[in-house]
C-alpha cells in the first residue's frame, strides 16, 4: 500500500491540480478523526441519512430477499449497520470493506460480538480500485450492497459509474443495492459541514500530511497549511484543500517540490447529486431505482436499486 500512497502524492504534486485521492484520508486515526466528525452538530449527514434509514427500514427489509449478504463498502464504525442487520430476514453474512485495516478489524470484531450467529468477514480493500470479494463467501444466495454516508459523491461522476458497474458484476443478477447520496443545497449549510468550528475536518485534512510524512519519509509541517471548504455549483460539490500559507519547500521519496503562498492540495471532492440523476447514472451502471426516501428538509436520500437484466 505504502508505494501506490508513493505514488499517488508524488503524481498530485507534479501535476498543477494537486489532487490526492481521498482515500489516503483514512488511516486508523482518519477514520476515528472522521467518525467524531459524524457526531458534529454542523455536520448534518450522518444524523440525517441514520434517521432515514431508522423510518423506513422496515420497507426497506421487505424489499430484499431473506438470507442475503451484505456487502458494506466503506465500512467504517459501521453505525449504521447495526439496525439494518436487525431489519434483515435472516441475513447470511456481512462483508464490511474498509481501507484501514486496524479500524475494519475493530468494527468487525463489535458487529461478531453484537451478532455472534452472524458470519462476519471483514476484507481490506480500496473500492476505488478494482477490487474483489473473499473467496470462501455462501453461494446461490442473493446479495445486498449498502453504500452509505453519500461516500459516492467522493468519485468523479465516470469513476462513480464505474464502481456502480463494478458492484453489479460482483454482487450478481439477483442483488439489490442500498446506498445514499447527499442533495444539493445551499453553500450556507454545506461549508460548515466541511469547515466546522471545532476544528475537527482540518485536523482530518491535516492528518494526510501526518500520514504522508510517517509512511514516506516526507517534511510536511502541517502548520504551514490551513484547511479550506470550497462549493462549487456546477457540478454541485464541495472541494476540500490545504492551502499553503507561505511558500514552502517540500521532499517526498527523495523529490523536491516547492509550493507557493496560496497554492493548495485539493484531498477530497463531495458531489451533490439530485434522485433525477443519480438515478440516470444508476441506470447507466445497470442499477434501476426501485425507491427512494428523503428527510423533510430533503437534504439528504437514501435509495434502494435493483440488478437491471443485462
Amino acid at each position: 500500500m505504502t508505494d501506490t500512497l508513493q505514488h499517488d502524492v508524488l503524481a498530485a504534486l507534479r501535476d498543477p491540480a494537486h489532487r490526492i485521492p481521498s482515500a489516503w484520508l483514512y488511516d486508523q486515526r482518519g477514520s476515528a478523526l472522521f467518525e467524531a466528525i459524524t457526531q458534529l452538530p454542523s455536520y448534518y449527514p450522518t444524523r440525517t441519512e441514520i434517521g432515514i434509514l431508522e423510518a423506513h427500514l422496515p420497507a426497506i427489509a421487505a424489499a430484499v430477499p431473506e438470507r442475503s449478504l451484505l456487502v458494506e463498502l466503506g465500512s467504517g464504525s459501521s453505525r449504521k449497520t447495526v439496525p439494518l442487520i436487525d431489519a434483515l430476514h435472516q441475513p447470511a453474512g456481512y462483508v464490511p470493506l474498509d481501507i484501514s485495516a486496524d479500524y475494519l478489524a475493530e468494527a468487525a470484531d463489535a458487529l461478531s460480538a453484537r451478532f455472534p450467529g452472524l458470519p462476519v468477514h471483514p476484507w481490506v480493500a480500496d473500492f476505488t480500485e478494482a477490487f474483489d470479494l473473499p473467496a470462501d463467501l455462501p453461494e446461490h444466495t442473493s446479495r445486498l450492497g449498502f453504500f452509505p454516508g453519500s461516500t459516492i459523491g467522493n468519485l468523479e461522476t465516470g469513476d462513480a459509474r464505474h464502481l456502480l458497474q463494478h458492484c453489479r458484476g460482483l454482487l450478481g443478477q439477483d442483488s439489490r443495492f442500498l446506498l445514499g447520496i447527499d442533495l444539493d443545497k445551499s453553500a450556507d449549510i454545506l461549508i460548515p459541514a466541511y469547515d466546522d468550528p471545532e476544528g475537527v475536518t482540518a485536523a482530518f485534512n491535516r492528518n494526510l500530511l501526518v500520514r504522508i510524512n510517517r509512511e514516506l519519509g516526507a517534511d510536511f509541517d502541517p502548520d504551514d497549511f490551513r484547511h479550506e471548504a470550497r462549493y462549487f455549483e456546477a457540478p454541485a460539490r464541495i472541494e476540500m484543500h490545504l492551502v499553503c500559507r507561505r511558500a514552502v519547500t517540500v521532499h517526498v521519496a527523495g523529490e523536491r517540490f516547492e509550493l507557493t503562498a496560496g497554492e493548495s492540495l485539493h484531498t477530497e471532492t463531495s458531489r451533490k447529486y439530485d434522485i433525477g440523476a443519480f438515478t440516470t447514472l444508476a441506470a447507466e451502471a445497470g442499477w434501476s431505482v426501485s425507491g427512494h426516501w428523503t428527510d423533510a428538509e430533503a437534504r439528504f436520500a437514501v435509495l434502494l436499486m435493483h440488478a437491471s437484466e443485462p
